[in-house]
């Protein structure tokens, strides 16, 4: 769960930097894999 934590905060600040460029691709591709780790971190939750 902590591992997962930190991949997803990573995820977020890559996005918020990617946005801050205009690397428009880059910021979607973060923003899905953020969407993936949060995924991720309910399934752990709720099991």
């Amino acid at each position: 769960m902590k591992e997962l934590k930190k991949q997803y905060e990573s995820a977020k600040k890559d996005s918020i930097q990617f946005m801050k460029n205009g690397q428009i691709a880059a910021y979607l591709n973060a923003l899905i894999a953020m969407n993936n780790y949060k995924r991720m971190m309910l399934a752990v939750v709720a099991n």
